[in-house]
C-alpha cells in the first residue's frame, strides 16, 4: 500500500507539472507579436517534445502485482514444537453414577412426554450434564432429543396413540455415566368409543378439552419445565375462536387430541378468553398466536370459526415454528405457511411471497380448516368445509404449531 500511494503521489506532481505545461503552450500561442512568438517558440518545441517522451517510460507502469512474495518465520514455533512435552495425569474423579427417572413427576400430555430425573441421592461425583434418548415410538433405535444440565424436559412432536422408550445418562469431563433404567411411555389414547363414533368435522357443542394421560394415576403435569426438546424423526380486535379440537385421520376410528391457545409464547396484543379457545387483539396490526401442541408426524385437522370480522380484515390460519414472527402477518417470514383471507378471496403466503389468488372469503360465522399431512408433507386450506384453492404447500417437514394472525376487527 505504501507502494502505490508513493507512485500515486508521484504521478499527481508529474501530471499537475505537464498541465501547467499545456497552459503555458495556450497562452504563447494567444501572443499577438509573431517576433516574440520566435523567440521561445524553439525551446518550448523542444520541451514539449522532451515531455512526451518521457511520459510514458514507466511512469504508468504498476510498480506492485498483485502477487506477494512473503517469508513465514516459522523458526520460534517449531522451537516451542520441540519443547513440548506430554505428561499422562491420573483420573482424579470417577465417572457419574446411573440417574434415577423421577416416575412421580413424568407423564405425558397429548403428543408431548415430559421427563424428569435425578442422581442418586449418595452420590458425590460432579455431573456437568445429562443426555435424554427416545426410540422412535416403534421399537427402533435410540436418539438423543436433550443435551444438558436441566433435569427435567418436555419433548414434543411425538406419534399420537404410540409407545416410547426412554433412558437418560449423565456425563462430566471424566466420561459418561451408565443408561438409566429405561422408562415406557405412551402418547395420548384413541378417544372413548363414543368419541370415535363422532362425524367428522367434530361439532363444537361436543368438543370438550381431553385430559392429559400420565403414566399412573398418581402422576400431575408439573407447571413449568426448564429444558425443552423438539424432536423430529428424520434426525434426531381480530378475534377467532379456536374449536380446539384436532383430529389425527390415520384410522377409521379417529384419535382425536385436545389443544388450546398458547399465551406463553403468543404476542402482547393478544387477548385471550374462554379458556384459551378464544382469541383477540387489542392492536390494529398484525398479531401472532401459536397452538400449544406441535406435530411433526402424522395427519392433522383443526377447524377455526369466525366469531366476528368487522371493516374487512385479512386474518392468516397455518402452521409455523415456534420462533415464528410474533408482530407480523403469518407467512411474512421462512418460519410460517398460511393462508390469508379477506371477504372476497385468498391467498397462500411463505417467506412473503404471495401465490394462488382463490375466489371465496368468509364472514361472520364462517369455519376455516387446517388439514397438515406429515405423511404426505402437504398443507392444504377449506372454508366452510370446501377446499380452498390447490394443495397450498408441500414438502414440509419438521415441528410444525397450529398459528394465526390476527387484528382487533376479527375474532375467531
Amino acid at each position: 500500500l505504501q507502494v502505490v500511494r508513493d507512485q500515486i503521489s508521484h504521478c499527481t506532481v508529474k501530471l499537475r507539472q505537464t498541465t501547467g505545461l499545456m497552459e503555458y503552450c495556450l497562452e504563447v500561442i494567444k501572443e499577438n507579436d509573431p517576433s516574440g512568438f520566435l523567440q521561445i517558440s524553439d525551446a518550448l518545441i523542444r520541451r514539449v517534445h522532451l515531455t512526451e517522451d518521457q511520459w510514458g517510460k514507466g511512469t504508468l507502469t504498476p510498480r506492485m502485482t498483485t502477487d506477494f512474495d512473503l517469508n513465514l518465520d516459522n523458526a520460534p514455533l517449531l522451537q516451542s514444537i520441540h519443547q513440548l512435552d506430554f505428561v499422562q495425569m491420573k483420573v482424579s474423579s470417577p465417572v457419574p453414577a446411573p440417574p434415577i427417572l423421577q416416575l412421580e413427576e413424568c407423564c405425558t400430555h397429548n403428543n408431548s412426554a415430559t421427563l424428569s430425573w435425578k442422581q442418586p441421592p449418595l452420590s458425590t461425583v460432579q455431573v456437568e450434564g445429562y443426555i435424554l434418548e427416545l426410540d422412535d415410538g416403534n421399537g427402533g433405535q435410540f436418539r438423543e432429543v436433550y443435551v444438558g444440565k436441566e433435569t427435567m424436559c418436555t419433548v414434543d412432536g411425538l406419534h399420537f396413540n404410540s409407545t416410547y422408550s426412554a433412558r437418560v445418562k449423565a456425563f462430566n469431563k471424566t466420561g459418561v455415566s451408565p443408561y438409566s433404567k429405561t422408562l415406557v411411555l405412551q402418547t395420548s389414547e384413541d378417544t372413548q368409543s363414543e368419541e370415535q363414533t363422532l362425524p367428522f368435522p367434530v361439532p363444537l357443542e361436543r368438543s370438550q378439552l381431553r385430559r392429559m394421560s400420565p403414566f399412573s394415576s398418581t402422576l400431575n403435569l408439573q407447571p413449568s419445565f426448564p429444558g425443552r426438546s423438539y424432536f423430529e424423526l428424520r434426525s434426531s380486535a381480530h378475534q377467532l375462536s379456536l374449536h380446539s379440537s384436532l383430529q389425527s385421520l390415520n384410522s377409521a376410528g379417529e384419535p382425536i387430541a385436545w389443544f388450546s391457545f398458547d399465551p406463553a409464547s403468543a404476542h402482547a396484543d393478544i387477548i385471550f378468553s374462554n379458556d384459551n379457545l378464544t382469541v383477540t387483539c387489542n392492536s390494529y396490526d398484525d398479531r401472532v398466536v401459536l397452538g400449544k401442541t406441535g406435530f411433526s408426524k402424522g395427519l392433522h385437522y383443526w377447524e377455526l370459526s369466525i366469531d366476528r370480522y368487522d371493516n374487512h380484515p385479512d386474518p392468516a390460519f397455518g402452521v409455523a415454528r415456534i420462533d415464528v414472527l410474533k408482530d407480523a402477518m403469518l407467512g411474512k417470514d421462512d418460519k410460517a405457511w398460511a393462508m390469508y383471507v379477506d371477504n372476497n378471496r385468498s391467498w397462500f403466503m411463505h417467506n412473503n411471497s404471495h401465490t394462488n389468488r382463490t375466489e371465496g372469503g368468509i364472514t361472520k360465522g364462517a369455519t376455516v380448516g387446517v388439514l397438515l399431512d406429515l405423511t404426505r408433507r402437504t398443507l392444504t386450506f377449506s372454508i366452510n368445509e370446501d377446499q380452498q384453492g390447490p394443495v397450498a404447500f408441500e414438502n414440509l417437514e419438521g415441528l410444525f404449531f397450529p398459528a394465526v394472525s390476527l387484528n382487533r376487527n376479527v375474532q375467531v
